[in-house]
């Protein structure tokens, strides 16, 4: 994106030098096209800008919007707890998890809030706090703060209060935050109800009941939140619109999520097409030649943004590992494929997540072969907390394979069998491997499928994947 301005800027001086060899009139339709073509960058570098903080907005209103906890909902400040991995046959949420259980909550901090969370021992477990922005601004878990009780105040922007004794301060820019706390529980029925019981014990306390005798109460539904409850997010901000998108924006930018200091030479940009906090945004008192040219904006800057998630990652071994995510600083563009495609992301230090879709000759995984991934002795995912892979099936999205042993992923707790020379072999295929080979075997669909490798609490240490030093071995196909 900055290059692409710069590039611009350069155009714009050299087409300025050159005017005084042409007509008044040349100049000045040459000049009105240099001032359309900017007004459209600038159009396209703000909606880009904006992507993420609408698309957590609209994640936020749809969740939390609600009378009561249900399914994926829950009102503002109540934890919304899933008590087991979700089934095979689920299709709410592409990409699901069975490693951790979640733990969400939408946080108010208009009123400060106090969070709650018991001794949770030398489970692994993290809850970050993610802003309207996406960024990850606070993890308190296993790898930050250790496993004792503790209460944290949240504060949102400017609050100036005493905290608490014996609380730790976690500081918000933004009016609302959701806490994506994840629970690692190892897919027991005596595991899962130890996980529920300290889930249940997970609170949020508004800072004026702090010590009091306190009930919830959820807060009012608003019947008509502008857009709609059940439209993904990518369809509600293509609905709203050049004009529409823009006030949004300025709307929440005013109040809600005040934008950082080191966005101030975009917003600048952005306020020469009439796009300021507070202020709202009228296409129409643009030149016709802006508004054409800003016409199918929504659309081609989705486009643009989806055309970035290829680079978001390093291939290696012909898996994609993708760092540098929860903090994108003025990587907008990083910012909104993650917003698009994979709504929030952890930080790497906490998680990393690499994933595959072909072989080590670069041919599609596809469940009518058969497959290997062999890590070499002493060489498997070095990581503090733990490392699963997961299977995908493809179908418009990525989805657990139904099998019959109900199994998702492949990890250390299956008990692994490890090969004579202290190697470990794990098997991709549809079929059972025989009986031997179970445990380190993971049920393909018949179709095309991608691996996931989870790695949480990656060993910063050498070799490690923080510094590209250890990476996944290559799949091979055997049949």
């Amino acid at each position: 994106m900055t290059g692409k301005h710069s590039f611009l800027l350069s155009a714009i001086t050299l087409s300025l030098a050159a005017c005084g060899s042409h007509s008044p009139e040349h100049n000045q339709a040459a000049s009105t096209q240099i001032k359309t073509e900017e007004a459209r960058q600038i159009a396209e570098d703000a909606y880009v800008y904006g992507y993420s903080l609408l698309t957590t907005e609209i994640t936020r209103v749809q969740m939390s919007n609600v009378a009561k906890t249900e399914g994926l909902h829950a009102p503002m400040g109540q934890f919304l707890n899933i008590k087991r991995y979700p089934p095979a046959e689920q299709r709410a949420v592409s990409a699901p998890n069975a490693d951790t259980l979640y733990s969400i909550n939408w946080l108010d901090l208009s009123e400060p809030q106090v969070f709650s969370h018991p001794d949770m021992g030398k489970r692994l477990y993290l809850f970050p706090f993610t802003d309207l922005w996406m960024t990850d601004f606070h993890t308190p878990g296993a790898r930050t703060t250790g496993g004792k009780a503790a209460n944290y105040l949240v504060t949102g922007p400017g609050w100036r209060g005493t905290v608490p004794p014996g609380m730790s301060q976690i500081k918000a820019d933004t009016r609302y935050v959701v806490i994506l706390g994840r629970t690692y529980a190892n897919g027991s029925e005596k595991d899962y109800k130890a996980v529920n019981a300290l889930q249940d014990q997970y609170k949020v306390t508004p800072l004026s009941a702090w010590g009091k005798p306190y009930t919830y109460q959820a807060p009012p539904v608003n019947p008509n939140p502008g857009f709609s409850m059940t439209d993904a997010p990518q369809k509600v901000i293509l609905d709203m619109g050049t004009e529409g998108y823009f006030n949004k924006l300025a709307a929440l930018m005013c109040k809600d999520a005040p934008p950082a200091a080191i966005d101030a030479p975009l917003l600048a940009r952005m306020a020469t097409i009439g796009l300021e906090p507070c202020k709202p945004f009228e296409l129409s008192k643009l030149d016709p030649a802006v508004q054409s040219a800003i016409k199918n904006l929504p659309q081609d800057a989705l486009t643009l943004i989806g055309n970035n998630k290829q680079t978001m990652g390093r291939m290696a071994n012909g898996w994609i590992v993708t760092k540098g995510l929860g903090v994108y600083g003025t990587d907008y563009m990083k910012r909104a494929v993650v917003a698009a495609f994979g709504w929030p992301a952890n930080l790497q230090e906490d998680a990393v997540y690499p994933n595959t879709e072909v072989d080590s000759d670069g041919q599609k995984l596809n469940g009518a072969h058969k497959y290997t991934l062999t890590f070499a002795k002493g060489q498997t995912p070095p990581v503090i907390g733990f490392w699963s892979i997961t299977m995908y099936e493809v179908d418009k999205g990525w989805w657990f394979t139904p099998n019959a042993l109900n199994k998702f992923t492949v990890s250390p707790r299956d008990n692994l069998k490890y090969n004579a020379d202290g190697s470990l072999t794990l098997y991709f295929q549809h079929d059972s491997p025989g009986k031997s080979k179970q445990a380190n075997w993971l049920p393909a669909p018949k179709g095309d499928f991608v691996p996931m490798l989870r790695m949480y609490w990656p060993d910063p240490a050498t070799p490690s994947v923080l510094n590209d030093t250890w990476i996944p071995p290559k799949i091979v196909k055997v049949e």
